[in-house]
């Protein structure tokens, strides 16, 4: 009888189109035009000469300064700090004014820097301009101490910067902000296999449906028609799943840890916790379809939203705030399981996060099976 409920039930769900459409075309649709939006936004990061102007007036006469400029410009360095442009100081302002450069620099008694905004680039200029002061002033002061210092080779690194911060790994990859979008849509996808677990409640509910009518006065317990249900729901919502990740894994080629039996675990997790969550909610409304399927979709994006899917910051913002938030809200656990095994080098993290799912897939269950188990009708 189980497994006659559970093939049927699959059929149902399967030939249901407009469901199928949301849980595993729109999600590829969605992972399509997150490739198209987010594939070059590193590439924009990175870093380009700073464009900069020179007065090359009577003033400008510090050949020291020409060949430090000369050493980090576009015409001899490989990676070049600035690209520069010798004008009048006329000029340099119309070209400041018309944002075709950062600033510029002018002397006089010093060293002068003009600007009209601050901002990353600006910084730079500024920041140059002040090592070399400084370097001037000290050369300057062993010159005046010890005049032999030249000859005696003192100088000769004095433009040297020795780092002492050394970059050590505290994982096996570096943190990548993209790859939190895709985790975030396949942890979106598991909690659409509610629209699934709404739908399947719905069918042994006598006052939702006329199937449910039916199978109140079937001889067949309640609890195996229902659990027959939820492993229909989360048989095709995994389905659903390895095709998504297969696209997103294979097509547009996005990173996943290799330690595929973790990363079936959380799929088989998450849905359980997506359909649990619909079943839940089916039944502890006391209202029609449509508005049921309004407040899981309400509820849904705004745990999406809190997740980092829509702004990617926000995840960081809801653990620094309100980290209740990040332990209660099972979408963000999802996405964090898979992100845990793509950055840590330990599972310690991924087994609490499955844990506080299954925590929650139980906490759905129990409340389904009670209120379904106390569900009493004066007539059919």
């Amino acid at each position: 009888m189980f497994y006659h409920n559970y093939k049927y039930r699959i059929k149902c769900i399967v030939r249901d189109k407009q469901t199928m459409f949301w849980t595993l075309l729109f999600p590829i649709i969605l992972a399509t035009l997150f490739n198209l939006s987010l594939r070059n936004i590193t590439s924009s990061e990175n870093f380009s000469a700073v464009k900069i102007a020179i007065v090359n007036d009577k003033n400008y006469n510090n050949k020291e300064f020409a060949e430090v400029i000369k050493s980090v410009s576009e015409e001899e360095s490989d990676v070049p700090l600035f690209k520069v442009e010798y004008t009048s100081k006329d000029k340099a302002q119309n070209l400041l004014d018309d944002n075709n450069i950062e600033g510029y620099i002018y002397f006089d008694k010093d060293i002068n820097i003009v600007v009209n905004k601050s901002g990353m680039n600006q910084t730079i200029i500024k920041s140059f301009v002040d090592e070399y002061k400084q370097t001037s002033s000290t050369i300057k002061t062993i010159m005046e101490k010890n005049p032999q210092a030249i000859q005696q080779g003192e100088l000769n690194n004095i433009f040297e910067r020795t780092n002492y911060i050394k970059d050590v790994a505290i994982s096996k990859t570096s943190p990548n902000v993209i790859v939190n979008y895709f985790y975030t849509l396949i942890a979106m996808t598991c909690l659409y296999g509610g629209f699934l677990g709404l739908k399947e409640i719905r069918y042994i509910q006598a006052n939702q449906s006329p199937q449910g009518a039916r199978i109140s006065i079937a001889p067949t317990h309640k609890l195996k028609l229902f659990m027959a249900s939820m492993v229909a729901a989360t048989t095709v919502q995994l389905f659903d799943i390895a095709v998504l990740m297969a696209y997103i894994c294979l097509v547009l080629k996005i990173d996943f840890s290799n330690q595929l039996g973790y990363i079936f675990l959380t799929c088989i997790t998450g849905v359980i916790t997506g359909v649990t969550f619909g079943t839940c909610i089916g039944t502890i409304l006391k209202k029609r379809e449509g508005i049921k399927i309004g407040i899981l979709i309400g509820s849904t994006m705004t745990m999406s939203f809190l997740a980092g899917m829509m702004y990617d910051k926000m995840k960081y913002i809801v653990n620094s705030k309100m980290p209740i938030l990040s332990y209660i809200n099972p979408l963000n656990l999802i996405a964090d399981s898979f992100y845990s095994l793509y950055y840590y080098d330990t599972t310690t993290k991924f087994f609490i996060n499955i844990g506080i799912l299954c925590v929650l897939s139980i906490v759905f269950s129990t409340v389904t099976y009670l209120v379904l188990r106390r569900q009493k009708y004066a007539s059919l």
